[in-house]
């Protein structure tokens, strides 16, 4: 699957980060692996679209 996300990745013209949680698998099953993953996108949101109106 990393693979396929760097592939992915390197298709996105835009600032990206491809970021690896650790001992998690693609379906986030682990505990704390969504939690993490979850956190990693709302940072992104907040950094790219919390803009003042």
């Amino acid at each position: 699957m990393i693979d396929l996300n760097r592939q992915a990745l390197a298709l996105l013209h835009s600032q990206k980060r491809l970021a690896i949680v650790p001992g998690a698998t693609h379906l986030f099953e682990e505990p704390d692996a969504l939690g993490a993953v979850s956190a990693l996108a709302r940072d992104w949101f907040l950094s790219h679209l919390n803009r003042p109106l």
